[in-house]
């Protein structure tokens, strides 16, 4: 008699630090997609811009402090994406989430684009508003420019 096992999916678990628009806006669309996710903000506050339907968990600390990434669980995580509203904090999270954890996916918003050489010699990928909004209004520049030709 053979017995069939389903294989187990492997779950995604994603730390957010940072649940301003942004990072509760991710945080809201991986929970939507089940993903198992946990977003961590010192401010009671900010998990209100978390909609009603998220199903992920919320951690009210400072993620600078390595006992709140510890409580996080952070070592178990498949991804840490950083979204404060601080280069400086940033910068110190995804540090402290490559150094001490060891993990290979970190995220860090960056919103000085100047300060990237830091990030990609520790081998932390950025994402740039500001890098991000020129290289899309380029793209409408040069479609403009293609419509006048027409």
């Amino acid at each position: 008699m053979m017995k069939y096992f389903r294989k187990k999916e492997k779950t995604n678990y994603t730390v957010i630090v940072g649940c301003g628009r942004l990072g509760a806006s991710l945080a809201n669309t991986l929970s939507d997609e089940g993903e198992n996710v946990l977003i961590i903000d010192n401010n009671k506050d900010s998990f209100r811009k978390l909609s009603p339907s998220y199903g992920g968990l919320t951690l009210m600390g400072d993620a600078t402090d390595i006992d709140m990434l510890h409580e996080a669980q952070v070592e178990k995580a498949t991804t840490v994406v950083v979204v404060t509203n601080s280069d400086n904090t940033n910068i110190m999270v995804a540090q402290m989430t490559k150094a001490i954890f060891k993990k290979d996916h970190v995220i860090a918003r960056l919103y000085d684009p100047e300060r990237e050489f830091v990030y990609s010699e520790l081998g932390i990928n950025t994402i740039s508003p500001a890098v991000l909004s020129v290289n899309e209004i380029r793209k409408l520049l040069s479609y403009k420019e293609e419509e006048a030709v027409i």
